[in-house]
């Protein structure tokens, strides 16, 4: 009971998600606290019935109701939920928690693209990385986009915001971590890529990359080896992308 108590304390306002894969899942977490969802008749019937006892109100509307309150159906497919926000743990929980031999954060430089952010969560869970670390001041709060691109990740990928990323690094530098920068504007094309086993693996806006001010916190600088495509100016993999690669890469050279 203490600590239900505490999580209803911590866990104050509620946020919206969008789409049915995520809300699925968001269902599916006893850390939270479901407020009211939207629903059509036809997702109802696709949801299990466990689930939306666990509801403390189920509103089902026709689909062109819920698009005069939402915006268009592919915005939402017909299904919403309000629902607590997630405790995230702190930088110093995450280092404690990490395995002492292999490990990999990922860490957004600048990212505000909700779907950039949501697609990356979506390959964290995919590829065994626990946790995703954003600055305060320039990064989005979780948003029904971001959770609807996630598509379930949102329930296992913590989403931790921080003051000051210099500092961060320093942190796992600190424990043991190796930090790698993911970088498009390397100058030197390389033709070896390697994420080490126990990782702070950043990466920057697109366009701009990481800040200087990042880099030079970073151990190593790396570039994934690609073909460009001269011709149609095809120079560079957008950020989520190049994310799911070196995630890849460094859940197969771990698990094998």
């Amino acid at each position: 009971m203490k600590y239900k108590a505490y999580n209803e304390k911590k866990n104050k306002g509620f946020i919206e998600i969008y789409g049915l894969h995520a809300i699925k899942a968001a269902l599916k977490n006893n850390h939270r606290k479901h407020e009211r969802l939207i629903i059509t008749s036809k997702n109802k019937d696709n949801l299990d019935k466990k689930l939306l006892h666990r509801l403390n109100e189920v509103v089902e509307l026709p689909i062109r109701d819920i698009n005069k309150l939402y915006g268009k159906e592919d915005k939402h497919q017909g299904i919403i939920l309000k629902t607590s926000r997630l405790i995230q743990p702190s930088i110093n929980e995450i280092i404690h928690n990490a395995d002492k031999e292999k490990e990999i954060i990922v860490m957004l430089d600048h990212v505000n693209d909700p779907n950039n952010i949501g697609s990356i969560m979506r390959s964290c869970s995919l590829f065994s990385c626990k946790s995703l670390i954003v600055t305060k001041n320039n990064s989005p709060d979780i948003t029904p986009a971001i959770a609807k691109a996630a598509s379930g990740a949102l329930e296992i990928v913590n989403y931790v915001k921080v003051t000051n990323l210099s500092q961060t690094i320093k942190k796992f530098k600190k424990n043991d971590f190796w930090v790698i920068g993911l970088d498009n504007n390397k100058k030197e094309f390389q033709k070896k890529f390697e994420i080490p086993k126990k990782c702070l693996l950043i990466l920057g806006a697109e366009g701009k990359g990481i800040r200087d001010l990042t880099k030079k916190e970073c151990d190593d600088v790396q570039t994934i080896p690609i073909k460009y495509n001269s011709r149609y100016k095809i120079e560079s993999l957008n950020v989520a992308n190049a994310c799911a690669v070196a995630l890849y890469q460094h859940f197969i050279s771990n698990n094998n």
